[in-house]
């Protein structure tokens, strides 16, 4: 089972997935960021997802360019070290910052939007 929480916030909408993003639970996380993929800055903290697969990664990616898509920009925030480790392997990190914390994922946003001509 999946719960996405949302906490919306002056600067960044925060998307928290919480269980496993997998096959089984794809389709209401690929929803969720349907619906928020008009939004100018999405922070997707993942920190309370145990397990990802292929079909989840791929929804992760799909709601990244779809934000992108309309002119928003993503950071995703996760502290389990597998998850990490397949987010780096599979080059996930070369499209979208990466971080431990939520702080650190809300700068990465704040620091690009500031430094946007």
């Amino acid at each position: 089972m999946l719960n996405i929480q949302l906490d919306e916030g002056d600067d960044y909408t925060v998307c928290r997935p919480v269980g496993e993003l997998d096959a089984y639970t794809v389709g209401q996380f690929r929803e969720a960021l349907g619906e928020l993929a008009s939004t100018p800055k999405l922070l997707i903290d993942m920190s309370e997802v145990p397990f990802v697969d292929s079909a989840g990664l791929g929804a992760l990616i799909g709601g990244i360019r779809r934000a992108r898509e309309v002119g928003g920009d993503v950071a995703v925030c996760c502290n389990r070290p597998t998850l990490v480790r397949l987010l780096h392997t599979t080059g996930f990190d070369r499209i979208v910052t990466v971080t431990e914390t939520v702080e650190q994922a809300a700068r990465s946003l704040t620091e690009k939007a500031d430094n946007t001509p």
